[in-house]
């Protein structure tokens, strides 16, 4: 008898959650969500590029240099934004300035 009541496979596991638990959630998730989208939000700059886009653009903007080369990365970036292009290389913010 005692090993039955030491036993917790006898025990309703959400009976030991209390009902306030999912009511404590909704809170929390919505003070995350809110924090990421602060963390993440960029103020528009002035000068043209690839947006931030949560890191993404950095990235891309990158492998592009590393994929293209230096010259035609330049190329492609003066053609798409024009004379003056804000780009990131290794993490950088980096600014093309061409004729």
């Amino acid at each position: 008898m005692v090993l039955e009541t030491l036993n917790l496979m006898h025990y309703n596991i959400t009976s030991l959650v209390p009902d306030t638990v999912p009511v404590a959630t909704v809170p929390i998730l919505i003070l995350m969500c809110f924090l990421f989208l602060k963390w993440n939000h960029e103020e528009t700059s002035s000068i043209p590029g690839p947006g931030y886009c949560m890191g993404i653009g950095p990235l891309i903007s990158h492998g592009r240099f590393l994929w293209m080369g230096v010259g035609n990365a330049c190329n492609y970036y003066n053609k798409t934004y024009g004379d003056f292009v804000r780009v990131w290389i290794s993490g950088e913010e980096t600014f093309i300035i061409s004729k």
